[in-house]
């Protein structure tokens, strides 16, 4: 196994705090949005196998199936099928949705053909594959979820008491559920921006005042309204109103399929999705909404936004979701407790969220400090397919590895 060394991204919507107080560093005064585990290009991490520092994907290139195994391999192709974060939210991402597998690679292959650059602004498809993600909160995490029943969504907005949001209340109390969400955010996104931004402002202001409030719709309210602050005049803040507003307790995820529009608001937590860069913007950003596109993708099925909690067997807690491509886990280590023996025909990354964790192959003398890895908050490790190690100590360990 090696000890990983990892990026971390600034991104303007970090936290400045959250990151450095869990890897106990200080803070640079800078945002510290995310720090990056595992083989993606844009930031790989770096292993040390005697040799120097070397990129982690370069490794797995170099031997896809000594480092994967036959099974990953033959399933996902030679390259590590999962990205493992955390994530430090300090103010709102944007709305977003990621396509599923058909949709990426159709829409792909067609901005290849029309030679649309990579990197251009306006690109919607960076690689051919689908984007299933999960977040499992370390502290209260809040974000937005799906779509709210149209009716539930026609009571939030009415309780705005504003006239120009009276046609859409009409149309999700009337029409059939998926066509009036439809209808409603095609409406909200291709109305000109200049021509919806005194209603927004409206929304936004009576929105803070319902928060203050006591109502069964005052947190939703409230985290409506610091959107606003974030993000004044953007149309996002409406469509995020026809989006569940949830907060998950420590220990507690989503899963965020194809289709599902989200948004992740403010807090710390470890994230897990398939190796891929596909997203489409809904509001809350000043970057490229391509709206027929994004129409094309959201699924319109309202429903409760599905919170995970961890099913445990033989000591594992294991978060259940249909991806293939990833399937975390936690680990609760306590003191005096045996060894724990993980061992997988796939590669896994294992992260300490908290206390000291010491892993170390299962077959090593104990007395050989060289075979053991002592991982404290924020330190990470990969281990190759086949290689079998034993975890100690006091602490909590998530463990992200492939389902094949």
């Amino acid at each position: 196994m090696d000890r990983l060394v990892n990026t971390v991204r600034p991104y303007a919507w970090g936290s400045v705090t959250a990151l450095p107080e869990l890897l106990g560093t200080e803070p640079t005064g800078e945002p510290q949005a995310e720090m990056w585990m595992g083989a993606h290009p844009g930031a790989p991490s770096r292993i040390d196998r005697g040799a120097g520092p070397v990129s982690l994907a370069d490794v797995i290139a170099a031997a896809p199936e000594a480092e994967l195994g036959t099974a990953a391999v033959a399933a996902f192709g030679p390259r590590l099928p999962f990205l493992l974060k955390l994530l430090a939210a300090g103010s709102p991402l944007s709305l977003q949705v990621h396509p599923d597998r058909a949709q990426a690679e159709a829409g792909y292959a067609d901005e290849e053909r029309r030679g649309v650059p990579l990197d251009a602004p306006h690109r919607n498809y960076k690689d051919p594959n689908h984007k299933p993600e999960m977040l499992c909160a370390l502290t209260p995490f809040e974000g937005l979820c799906g779509f709210r029943h149209p009716a539930e969504a026609a009571d939030l907005l009415a309780g705005l008491e504003i006239d120009a949001l009276k046609p859409y209340v009409d149309i999700l109390r009337a029409e059939p559920e998926a066509d009036a969400l439809r209808e409603v955010l095609t409406a909200l996104l291709s109305t000109d921006r200049a021509a919806l931004a005194d209603c927004v402002d409206r929304a936004a202001a009576a929105a803070d005042r319902r928060g203050a409030e006591d109502g069964p719709h005052a947190p939703a309210y409230a985290a409506y309204a610091a959107l606003a602050h974030h993000y004044p005049g953007d149309p996002g803040i409406l469509a995020a109103m026809l989006l569940h507003h949830v907060t998950l307790q420590p220990g507690e995820a989503l899963f965020l399929g194809a289709g599902i529009p989200h948004a992740y608001l403010s807090g710390l937590g470890v994230e897990l999705m398939a190796n891929s860069d596909n997203v489409l913007r809904c509001g809350l950003t000043p970057k490229h909404i391509d709206v027929p596109e994004l129409l094309r993708v959201v699924r319109f099925t309202p429903g409760d936004p599905g919170i995970l909690r961890p099913e445990e067997t033989d000591g594992e807690e294991v978060y259940d979701t249909p991806a293939d491509e990833f399937r975390l886990s936690r680990h609760v280590l306590a003191p005096g407790a045996a060894p724990r023996t993980l061992d997988a025909r796939t590669p896994q990354i294992l992260l300490c969220t908290a206390g000291t964790v010491l892993a170390r192959p299962a077959d090593a003398q104990l007395a050989d400090p060289g075979d053991e890895l002592r991982l404290t908050p924020g330190q990470s490790a990969f281990v190759p397919a086949g290689e079998r190690i034993t975890v100690s100590g006091e602490g909590t360990l998530f463990r992200a590895t492939v389902v094949a």
